[in-house]
């Protein structure tokens, strides 16, 4: 049979491994005046005069001069809302087919993300740049990427439109637009990847999982965990490499794999390779081009303008809201060790688009990067500035340290006593003491986050934590209909989410 790797790829994808190819400055202009071209004579384009910006010398600061930030309420209720009617050419030329449904973490109704063909053929070259990365890795199983692939993601069963669009999750658009020649290899097949209820794609998944030779598998942890688990049970194995044992990589993305991944080595015979990427609804971002990399690489030249604006409070406010003088600066200008929230141009019609994500970077001259949370996902109640990153580390040396697995935890603050406390939320089926774990996680962040400390020994006098059944965590993603690859839980509980955690808690409704 023949395997992904014979099939003969585009020769500009097979040049790509891994460093970036020449001044990444360069790179970036490049997409810019790529973009921009593209969509001058567009609704957007010609408000903010995109022809001039072009004959401009210095073309990203007149960029940055003449189009505002958007975040996705503007963007939508100013322009993305009228291509929802058919109206074609708004923000970017003609009619936009495809909208990635996503509402992130917290929102309660659906943002709907244009995705267009151009953007569509620029995450399948990011693929495959991606695949053919894995070739260099000296610890990958190369006989693996000869062997089957199983994606578990969204329905590809997408909604129709009475105006002839569709809409579904981002996964499911990309499978169903992947090309010919991938089908192939792909797993688990259109019928099943259409399914909408996830239960049954699950369990269909598990009854044919002893029929298929998998090699790679694609997913968001927590469900890739799930499948596992269940094809385990079902089949009555020791581990997942006894029903496929040619599984060598596992690629993954959306959020942080570091409290996930004692669990699911676990379930593992032999080691795997591990590569994260950076795809949103927007656009393929980045991906770990390197084998021993810590962080993941912007992609510089495919099509995506980045800019970062440093998360602080010159550029936004104690809720993580951008300030109207928010400043961002491009990718020559950025630190090292620094945190920024990142905006993207792109193929898809956003402009200047902040996507909600607060990165940072580890390694400048290659473009590595971590994600460290959300804009709104983090505790900052006094001055304590805990980030995502800072509780998934507390979280993955507390799993190492009890030897334990906590697959989903969130964390609350609210006012106690005149001053201020801390609430965790931690899912375990593993026995623990709670005390004893929420003071290693006290302990652990005074260790690495040195704010958390000073706040820690004078307004936020006390940390509570409530131990619950990782049941409990799935039933309420269920409850609001996020049950799926493409929802996460959210790692910080605040306003009317935070609102509905208390009434499920307590009545077990929402």
């Amino acid at each position: 049979m023949a395997s992904i790797i014979d099939i003969k790829l585009p020769g500009t994808i097979a040049k790509v491994f891994g460093l970036p190819n020449g001044d990444v400055s360069r790179q970036q202009r490049k997409v810019l005046k790529k973009l921009l071209k593209k969509a001058r004579f567009t609704e957007f384009g010609q408000k903010y005069e995109f022809d001039k910006i072009l004959l401009s010398k210095d073309i990203e600061r007149a960029y940055q001069q003449s189009v505002p930030i958007h975040d996705y309420n503007k963007i939508y209720n100013e322009w993305w809302k009228k291509t929802l009617d058919g109206v074609p050419d708004v923000t970017w030329p003609g009619k936009i087919e495809y909208y990635a449904l996503s509402s992130g973490t917290s929102e309660a109704s659906s943002k709907y993300i244009p995705v267009t063909k151009d953007l569509l053929r620029s995450n399948t070259i990011n693929y495959l740049k991606q695949l053919i990365s894995v070739f260099t890795y000296q610890e990958a199983n190369k006989k693996s990427l000869r062997k089957s692939f199983l994606i578990i993601g969204g329905a590809t069963d997408l909604q129709k439109s009475d105006k002839g669009w569709y809409a579904g999750d981002l996964s499911g658009i990309l499978a169903k637009k992947r090309p010919f020649w991938f089908q192939t290899f792909y797993k688990p097949g259109g019928r099943i990847a259409a399914l909408r209820d996830w239960n049954e794609k699950l369990n269909e998944i598990v009854e044919h999982a002893r029929d298929w030779d998998i090699g790679y598998i694609v997913g968001v942890p927590a469900w890739c965990q799930m499948c596992m688990e269940m094809i385990i049970e079902r089949y009555n194995l020791k581990n997942i490499h006894e029903i496929w044992p040619n599984f060598g990589v596992f690629v993954h993305g959306g959020v942080a794999f570091q409290p996930y991944k004692k669990s699911f080595e676990r379930l593992l015979g032999k080691p795997i390779v591990y590569v994260e990427n950076y795809l949103s609804s927007e656009g393929f971002i980045g991906y770990k081009m390197r084998e021993h990399a810590q962080g993941m690489q912007l992609i510089t030249d495919n099509n995506i303008f980045f800019e970062f604006i440093p998360f602080d409070s010159n550029n936004f406010d104690a809720d993580g809201n951008l300030l109207p003088n928010a400043k961002a600066v491009l990718i020559n200008e950025i630190e090292e060790e620094k945190e920024y929230a990142i905006l993207l141009s792109t193929n898809a019609g956003t402009w200047r688009y902040l996507i909600g994500d607060t990165i940072r970077f580890l390694d400048t001259r290659r473009c590595e990067l971590i994600i460290t949370g959300r804009t709104k996902h983090f505790l900052s109640l006094v001055g304590e500035h805990l980030s995502v990153e800072n509780m998934n580390r507390a979280i993955e040396e507390a799993n190492n340290h009890f030897n334990i697995s906590i697959p989903e935890y969130t964390v609350t603050g609210f006012p106690y006593k005149n001053y201020f406390a801390h609430k965790w939320y931690i899912a375990t089926d593993d026995p623990v003491d709670p005390q004893e774990l929420l003071t290693f996680i006290d302990n652990t962040l005074k260790s690495i986050n040195d704010d958390y400390a000073t706040e820690r020994a004078s307004a936020l006098k006390d940390v509570f934590i409530e131990i619950l059944p990782e049941e409990k965590f799935l039933k309420f993603m269920e409850l609001r209909g996020k049950l799926g690859s493409q929802n996460k839980f959210p790692r910080v509980m605040k306003g009317n989410l935070l609102q509905s955690w208390d009434k499920f808690l307590s009545t077990g409704k929402i």
